[in-house]
């Protein structure tokens, strides 16, 4: 019975070794650009170079948009571009992603997003901020600390930790997860006006989780919304979708 217990207790601590060095395979699915047409926005972040899809318009008001964790942001171009026709968009490719160099940790892409929120700040004076799935926890994060206009959630989680601890209940989560991205630690200081996209169906982040981070915003500040019938993946092809980005004040 002894050497049973040892030699399990050996193979739990080899899948903890493991998971602690594969858990970046768990966050982050890097995606290719795939809309070469589109103009490009290069950032320099130290030796890194993160790329930026634009579509430029004259005008004070722009978009700056965080996409999901296996989204090549330029096919998101098309639905955001039918709700914002006036506003400057900018999406964002993470590190390692669309022709980004280096590799994505929250760090860096938080870290990359208040750069490039200040390079647009340059030319834009009211600046929207979209974040979807992966990226809502960078754009809260950010609206924590900059003077964003507006922000949009779509399909947001209160922490990944709290996902990767339901995910694996049987192991050190806390202890082993580096990106931890704890939205709800940020909620508190968004001043901007919030709307919160849910998908009806979302079988990826459960309605609990979004309706969690709704109750850390202060009172008034964010509101919730849901998209029948959509899930996660395919919430951007629903027109309530469109018409929620249109309609947020």
């Amino acid at each position: 019975m002894g050497r049973l217990l040892i030699f399990l207790a050996l193979v739990y601590g080899v899948v903890c070794v493991a998971l602690y060095f594969m858990q970046q395979s768990f966050i982050y699915f890097p995606q290719q650009r795939h809309r070469p047409d589109v103009p490009l926005l290069k950032l320099a972040a130290g030796d890194e170079t993160i790329l930026v899809s634009t579509r430029p318009r004259k005008s004070a008001d722009a978009v700056i948009y965080f996409g999901g964790n296996a989204e090549d942001v330029s096919s998101s171009l098309p639905s955001l571009a039918e709700a914002f026709p006036d506003k400057t968009l900018y999406l964002m490719h993470y590190r390692g992603y669309g022709g980004s160099s280096g590799r994505p940790s929250e760090m860096a892409l938080v870290a990359d997003a208040l750069l490039l929120f200040g390079r647009v700040a340059q030319d834009h004076s009211n600046i929207t901020v979209i974040g979807r799935s992966l990226g809502s926890g960078v754009a809260v994060q950010l609206a924590s600390e900059r003077p964003v206009a507006r922000l949009v959630l779509v399909t947001p989680y209160n922490s990944i930790q709290e996902l990767a601890v339901a995910r694996f209940p049987y192991f050190p989560v806390h202890w082993i997860l580096r990106d931890k991205f704890e939205s709800w630690k940020y909620a508190a200081k968004v001043t901007a006006p919030t709307l919160i996209v849910m998908a009806e169906r979302d079988g990826v982040i459960p309605s609990s989780s979004s309706r969690a981070l709704h109750t850390h915003f202060a009172k008034g500040v964010a509101e919730l919304a849901v998209v029948d019938g959509a899930g996660h993946n395919t919430i951007a092809d629903y027109p309530a979708y469109v018409r929620l980005l249109k309609s947020h004040p």
